[in-house]
């Protein structure tokens, strides 16, 4: 029913910058809630980026000023631009889908923020 693949990931120095694409297999794209988590080893996967249905966008204060969600319709592809990288945002990066309460998710993706 939906099929999330995730690119962009990598190896980055801090201050640097990285974007996220994920790519959607959805009949329709705009009906979704879609957004992006992260989970550090150790740590709660968490909410860095989200985007409603209708468009509009919010951020964990974490990542405010730094990161933004955006999407393509015609593509069907949602990205997460990451500027200004800290080490702190060194995490597997998840892209999610939610439509009815029901999350899909990719298959994640290795961020890793080091000189």
């Amino acid at each position: 029913q939906v099929h999330l693949v995730e690119s962009g990931g990598g190896l980055v120095q801090p201050g640097g910058s990285l974007r996220l694409s994920c790519a959607a297999t959805v009949r329709i794209f705009t009906i979704y809630a879609m957004g992006w988590h992260r989970q550090a080893p150790g740590k709660e996967r968490e909410l860095v980026a989200a985007m409603t249905s209708a468009g509009s966008t919010n951020y964990a204060d974490s990542v405010k000023d730094r990161f933004t969600i955006s999407r393509d319709s015609t593509k069907r592809t949602v990205y997460l631009q990451m500027n200004s990288l800290k080490p702190e945002d060194t995490a597997v990066y998840y892209c999610n889908f939610n439509r009815s309460g029901y999350d899909y998710w990719g298959q994640g993706t290795q961020v890793t923020v080091s000189s």
